[in-house]
């Protein structure tokens, strides 16, 4: 199945590290997090993707135009007749990367209009290129598929950036200093989508998938939420990228299944 990764964004809050990359490229562990996102996907079978380029996409196309040469080991044969040769195999070898130059200025809905382009299948998979999770991609698949609506999210519980209270008229009767977790859902992306999702996408480039599209898939009881009480971080900013590098460096990594 199409996996589509929105890789787009400016990513302005870790202005840090997208000064010179796109944050999909942001390192985790030494390997950019996209490719962590990837491997997930890859996991569950899913291998056929599509990367919806913006912000500096020049820098996700020399990876993987790259890729052989900068994980494998190489013999060259210079001079007339020069020869490359890879001593290397990796587990990547069977996936499928499709870069659609989605514009600088396009917002996720209109860089996801494009890449309906290029899916005829029924049903497809959605993500943002930060966000990393332990979630099992084929059992939402499997929810998407029996409840039969257009879409299907992925509702996580955040990690708590701020005290949670608990308030009785003007007192405060319990205070937590930054809980593990919030007790709402939100969205956490890694969405299951039917074709028919291309009727709600308004056809200017300023079309914001969040907004209007998923609140009228919501009004008409289109949009699902299967919901995922395991791991779940996104990478707005560079302490989140230093807590994401302290979990892979120290063999705590949980999104990594595979």
């Amino acid at each position: 199945m199409k996996v589509v990764i929105l890789c787009g964004g400016l990513g302005t809050r870790l202005r840090e590290e997208t000064e010179y990359r796109p944050k999909p490229m942001v390192p985790v562990g030494g390997r950019p997090i996209l490719w962590h996102i990837m491997k997930h996907y890859a996991h569950f079978g899913h291998r056929e993707f599509i990367l919806c380029l913006g912000y500096k996409g020049e820098v996700i196309k020399d990876f993987f135009r790259n890729y052989h040469w900068n994980t494998s080991d190489v013999t060259m044969r210079l001079g007339r007749n020069p020869e490359t040769r890879y001593h290397s195999t990796h587990p990547e070898e069977d996936w499928t990367v499709t870069m659609l130059e989605t514009g600088l200025e396009t917002q996720t809905g209109g860089r996801l209009r494009r890449a309906l382009e290029h899916i005829s299948e029924e049903r497809f998979l959605l993500t943002y290129g930060d966000g990393l999770a332990d979630c099992d991609i084929n059992s939402t698949l499997q929810f998407h598929v029996k409840h039969g609506a257009v879409a299907t999210l992925t509702a996580v519980r955040p990690a708590g950036r701020f005290g949670e209270l608990a308030l009785a008229g003007d007192g405060v009767t319990a205070f937590r200093e930054k809980p593990e977790v919030e007790s709402g859902y939100i969205n956490g992306g890694f969405f299951v989508l039917d074709r028919r999702v291309a009727e709600y996408l308004d056809p200017e480039d300023s079309c914001v998938f969040e907004r209007q599209p998923l609140e009228r898939l919501a009004r008409k009881g289109q949009l699902k939420a299967c919901c995922h009480n395991g791991f779940w971080q996104c990478m707005d900013t560079y302490r989140e990228q230093q807590l994401l590098e302290n979990m892979w460096q120290t063999g705590k990594a949980p999104w990594k299944v595979w």
